[in-house]
């Protein structure tokens, strides 16, 4: 076991506390379809980002506001595809409510329905696409959980399988734990774990221990 002191975690969701990415790519399939869109060169990039962040990188004439609220709507449709990664329940039953975020590049309602579906607690903080002027890769997503939860992002650690959120992390000045093996190990990442099956949490005064396997 590896341990370490932290004051908060700062939580990705898809492809970090659930695995959605089948139904987020046929989400993304779908759309592109529709619009004679290549379908790989967004999935190529969609991974961690807003839908306002690749809309405007493969179509930026479109209205992004329209084609998002399309795109929210596909990832509901196939939300119930989505299951929670092993370990996630009990680490979210164990944290104390004051002590994590969920960071998410999708919106709240989509959000939503995944912790609904999933049968996991929604957070004091949560910040969504909607919260934030820049998505990830900006760091904007993780320094306005930290700020809300009242904790110095050098004192949070981040969990994120995708290189934007991976880069938004470490960008606000937080440690980053990779879930899954999507991004390549890197300066001010303190560990890698396949999911959550072993992590624990435990109260140590005013910090958090984490134990990762």
């Amino acid at each position: 076991m590896t341990i370490f002191h932290t004051k908060a975690l700062l939580l990705d969701m898809d492809g970090t506390l659930v695995d959605s990415t089948p139904g987020v790519e046929k989400g993304w399939i779908r759309w592109c379809t529709d619009h004679g869109i290549e379908p790989q060169t967004v999935l190529d990039i969609c991974h961690g980002c807003t839908s306002e962040y690749v809309l405007a990188k493969v179509a930026p004439h479109l209205d992004a506001a329209t084609e998002a609220a399309t795109l929210d709507a596909l990832e509901i449709e196939f939300a119930g595809e989505a299951t929670v990664r092993p370990g996630v329940a009990e680490l979210l039953a164990a944290l104390p409510a004051a002590r994590w975020a969920l960071v998410t590049s999708a919106g709240r309602e989509v959000a939503e329905t995944r912790f609904r579906l999933g049968a996991l607690p929604w957070p004091g903080v949560a910040v969504v696409a909607e919260d934030v002027s820049q998505g990830k890769p900006s760091p904007e997503p993780y320094l306005k959980a930290a700020t809300a939860l009242g904790i110095a992002p050098q004192d949070c650690i981040v969990f994120e399988d995708a290189a934007a959120g991976v880069a938004a992390g470490l960008a606000a000045g937080c440690r980053v734990v990779i879930v899954g093996d999507h991004v390549p190990m890197q300066a001010g990442v303190i560990a890698r774990i396949a999911d959550f099956s072993g992590v624990t949490l435990q109260r140590e005064g005013d910090d958090l221990m984490l134990s990762l396997p």
